[in-house]
């Protein structure tokens, strides 16, 4: 028996599962974390530059803030390496509550900073620390949401459900471009001395909101089965790297993927409004109606992992965006607004929910309970902390005049054709039962075989 295989007792059927319940309490929390997350960048592209850097040298003070955006991707590592620890320790509802209460602080506290003008180069500071803490929130967020719906869900529909963590996401995106639709429309001066901190604020209420909806949450049955039998990890980030490393590699170039949405919804929005001189709110508009599209795609596609497996809906969501991404910018490029709107739809809506539907399970499955929230988040966070500095990468390519879009176009096809490369060298895991996840097949129980009639 390996040092990671239950004994025969502890494989006996697990507690009933609670799957919907899991799923929406993923969804709405995943909603309202990233709602959070996403009007940081939002601002970053088109608010922050004039607020909180110095205005004299404007390429500078737009690079710098787009970097600040990247920030909370590098903090999100260490995070994972904490927060993944005591969620394979202590359970997965913990570090749920946890993760929401952290964000949404650091989210209200952006909103009350002084601005450059009055404080100088503290007010960067105070923002970049902040920023920090949004990422070590969002570190947790999505493994333990993820580890959570996976492990209620039944096993023949574990695509499905565990994709509502990320349609959460979505609409987290979406709720939060909305939000800046109306602010991004204000004068000038009221736009930069008080409008942009509302989004901020209103933080408060959806992080109270999160935390009441996710501390009833249940423990899922396999790891409360695992803390009843005593064989819960007690070093879990030791035994991921003995056992999974090539999985975590696996997952590092898989969350790559990101690139694709940092690009779409921050670097591409700073290109139409500066250096295409398109309409702020008309640009915010497309990503609201391609995350709408996405809230029907997500699941849907889902399902369809269910039914012919994780590894062709991935691969349909990483080689479609290589190719779509092209599409999109050059839409940007021609300023027709329909052209934009119909590649962004498609684009971002239904070919990039193809990666997004199924990462959730895709990741999740290739480690055992023991370690999967260990596993999830230090790999999804590492390659989530290279994609989130896709933006300033972006901006360098662009240069100065911010006109190179087809480099930038270049440079996020070489990320999706990494994770296809992942995708490609991956188990097919749909059909292994939940407790079997992460084993070696070898190590897999033999299926029960019928008694011989006499």
């Amino acid at each position: 028996m390996t040092a990671h295989t239950p004994p025969a007792e502890a494989r006996a059927a697990a507690p009933q599962g609670k799957p919907r319940k899991a799923a929406f309490a993923a969804w709405i929390g995943s909603a309202l974390e990233y709602y959070d997350f996403f009007i940081y960048g939002s601002a970053a592209a088109l608010i922050f530059p004039k607020v909180f850097f110095d205005k004299s040298d404007p390429w500078t003070a737009n690079l710098v803030s787009l970097a600040t955006f990247g920030v909370a991707y590098a903090a999100r590592p260490v995070g994972a390496l904490f927060l993944g620890h005591f969620g394979d320790r202590v359970g997965r509802r913990k570090i749920m509550v946890f993760t929401v209460m952290l964000m949404g602080l650091s989210t209200f506290a952006i909103g009350c900073l002084p601005t450059y003008a009055q404080v100088g180069t503290l007010a960067p500071a105070l923002l970049v620390l902040m920023r920090v803490l949004q990422g070590l929130s969002a570190a947790g967020e999505q493994a333990s949401a993820n580890s959570m719906t996976l492990e209620h869900a039944p096993p023949e529909r574990r695509g499905y459900f565990t994709s509502f963590t990320l349609n959460g996401t979505q609409a987290g995106q979406m709720l939060a471009t909305l939000i800046f639709i109306p602010i991004a429309d204000l004068p000038a001066e009221d736009l930069l001395t008080w409008g942009w901190r509302i989004p901020f604020l209103l933080s408060a209420l959806v992080t109270v909101a999160a935390f009441f909806i996710r501390r009833h949450l249940d423990e899922t049955p396999e790891f409360a089965r695992a803390a009843a039998k005593g064989a819960v990890a007690r070093l879990p980030l030791a035994e991921l790297l003995r056992d999974h490393w090539a999985d975590v590699l696996r997952v590092i170039a898989g969350a790559l993927i990101a690139t694709v949405s940092t690009i779409f919804s921050v670097w591409a929005l700073s290109y139409g409004a500066t250096t295409m001189g398109l309409q702020r709110s008309t640009l915010l508009w497309v990503g609201v109606l391609a995350n709408a599209v996405a809230l029907g795609a997500i699941p849907l596609w889902g399902r369809l992992s269910d039914r012919i497996g994780r590894k062709p809906v991935f691969l349909v969501g990483s080689l479609g965006s290589a190719v779509m991404v092209f599409v999109y910018l050059w839409a940007v490029s021609s300023r027709s607004y329909p052209l934009i709107f119909l590649t962004g739809v498609l684009s971002f809506g239904v070919v990039y929910s193809a990666a997004n539907a199924v990462w959730p399970s895709f990741y999740g499955e290739m480690f055992t309970t023991r370690v999967r929230l260990s596993g999830m988040a230090i790999g999804t966070q590492i390659g989530f902390a290279i994609a989130g500095f896709a933006v300033t990468f972006a901006a360098e390519i662009a240069g100065p005049k911010g006109t190179n879009w087809v480099g930038v176009g270049v440079f996020t096809a070489a990320m999706c054709a990494v994770t296809t490369l992942a995708v490609l060298t991956a188990r097919e895991t749909f059909k292994v039962p939940t407790a079997d996840l992460g084993l070696k097949p070898a190590a897999r129980p033999a299926p029960a075989r019928e008694p011989q009639r006499v």
